[in-house]
Parts: C-alpha cells; sequence; structure tokens
C-alpha cells in the first residue's frame, strides 16, 4: 500500500482520498511557473492543493484560489491547506472551472491536466474524470484562461511532449502565445516525455530551454535539485 501523505520542508500532502496523488509533473509545475510577482494565482484541478500550496511557499504575498470539480480532492486540498501555514491565504472551491466566475482577475494561472485522452478509461470512475479530458477538453481550458487570466498574466501547464504542437497551435487560436517552453528529460540524453510551457496574451519570442531530472537512474540532476531544494526533504 502506497503512503498515504508526502512531506515537504514546509507542509504535508495527504493524498489518500484524491484520484491523482503527488507526483513529479506537479512539483515540477508548481516550482517551474512564474508566480513570484503575482497578486493572485489560480490553480486549476488543484487535487490535492500541491501546486497551491508550493506557490504559497514561493510568494508570500499573493491570494491563491485552488479550484477542482471532484468533492473528495477539494476536501482533502482544503484539509491539506488548514493544516499549512498559510491557510490565511489559500482558498479551495468545488466547481467545474467552466462554470467559475470569480470576483477578480488572476496574474497567473497554473494546471496539471487530464492527460490520456485517447487512450482505455480505467475503471475508477474519479481517477477517470482527473485523468481524461472530456469533462476539460483543452479548448475549454483555454478559453477558460482566456477569461480568467488578466492582460499582464500568464499561463503555465505541464503535458506529455507529443500534445505540445497541437496545444500551442489551439492556444494561438485564443490569443495565448507561448513564452517559455522546457523539454523535461527523465534521465540524460532521453527523448523529453513532458514539456512545460507558458503562455500569455502578448506576442513575444519564446525562451526553449531543456531539464534533466536524473543524471542516471538513481540520482537527481543537480538542475533538478536546484528547482526543488526548497521544497523536498
Amino acid at each position: 500500500m502506497s503512503n498515504p501523505y508526502f512531506t515537504f520542508k514546509q507542509f504535508t500532502i495527504w493524498h489518500n482520498k484524491c484520484a491523482m496523488k503527488v507526483g513529479t509533473d506537479g512539483v515540477l509545475l508548481g516550482t517551474w511557473a512564474n508566480v513570484a510577482e503575482a497578486n493572485s494565482i489560480l490553480d486549476i484541478g488543484t487535487g490535492t492543493g500541491m501546486i497551491a500550496l508550493i506557490a504559497a511557499q514561493r510568494n508570500p504575498k499573493a491570494r491563491i484560489t485552488g479550484v477542482d470539480i471532484d468533492s473528495s480532492a477539494s476536501i482533502q486540498a482544503t484539509e491539506n491547506v488548514l493544516n499549512s501555514p498559510w491557510k490565511e491565504r489559500i482558498h479551495i472551491i468545488q466547481e467545474d472551472i467552466k462554470k467559475f466566475h470569480p470576483a477578480i482577475l488572476f496574474d497567473s494561472i497554473l494546471c496539471n491536466p487530464p492527460y490520456f485522452r485517447n487512450s482505455l478509461k480505467c475503471p475508477d470512475r474519479q481517477r477517470s474524470v482527473a485523468r481524461h479530458t472530456d469533462n476539460l477538453s483543452p479548448e475549454e481550458l483555454l478559453k477558460s484562461v482566456q477569461t480568467l487570466m488578466t492582460n499582464s498574466g500568464e499561463f503555465s501547464i505541464i503535458i506529455p511532449s507529443c500534445d505540445y504542437k497541437l496545444l500551442e497551435s489551439l492556444a494561438f487560436i485564443h490569443s495565448l502565445y507561448t513564452v517559455r517552453r522546457t523539454f523535461v528529460h527523465t534521465i540524460a540524453g532521453s527523448t523529453p516525455k513532458r514539456v512545460l510551457l507558458s503562455f500569455k496574451k502578448k506576442n513575444i519570442p519564446t525562451i526553449d530551454t531543456h531539464l534533466t531530472i536524473g543524471c542516471d537512474k538513481n540520482n537527481y540532476s543537480e538542475e533538478f535539485k536546484t528547482l526543488v531544494k526548497d521544497f523536498y526533504l
């Protein structure tokens, strides 16, 4: 049986009620995204609330909202937030992002989205909702981001490398333009499995970089350790 919680340096994430557990993708997105200057941050599909909590640790002034359609995830995220040092600055809401109409717009929006659009659905409905795009298509996500983000804001996402060109094309249709693109390699020399992307409403040149998680199968790379040093024990 897997551990029902994951301990970071400044907070603990319980994930026994959530379909999707703490994983490297969420940690990568939370530590890579540009949140330092944001006054308001939105985490779409917050799950356990981990990304919202990482954002709170990185930005000591921002007000953060985590939205998730799943009731169990929303309850667990709320519990994790209430047990954190930043419970006064993070608000968890159970809502379909397509129906979410907040009183403010957000300077930074993050999303670790559903994957596996064309794969077989797993029999567990909660996990299936968390992993598949039937409930939130890329087009619906991008439309929501365009509506919810300030004109100077930034939207950050992590997706499989095979999907990034399609997402960028769809984002362009919604007047969202790639400003940062980081290809994530599991080990040195491997084909990238994930891509971290950031979008703005202003069309400026894209900065391309690469990130390697492990220098081999047993050791993290120095660049990955630097990225997560404030979070991993």
